[in-house]
């Protein structure tokens, strides 16, 4: 995978964990996600929030970004 720039955290602020599905009821994450977060890379990370995204999806607590298909960086040479 390429490079991935510093991922901060997705919480908004909304910290309670919801006691059947055990996840926050603000950012979705799970307590062990929680936990995880602090040390994991950036490889890590990007993958809780694809996580998340399917769980904000399944939800309906979708947002424009969720729904549009991701766009891929090209490596063009610089000209000069």
């Amino acid at each position: 995978m390429a490079q991935l720039p510093n991922i901060p955290s997705p919480c908004v602020g909304i910290c309670r964990l919801d006691g059947p599905s055990n996840e926050c009821t603000g950012c979705l994450r799970t307590i062990a996600e929680i936990r995880e977060w602090g040390g994991a890379t950036n490889e890590r990370r990007f993958e809780i929030l694809q996580v998340l995204k399917q769980r904000r999806i399944a939800a309906g607590r979708v947002s424009d970004s969720d729904l549009r298909p991701r766009r891929r960086r090209q490596n063009r040479p610089v000209s000069g």
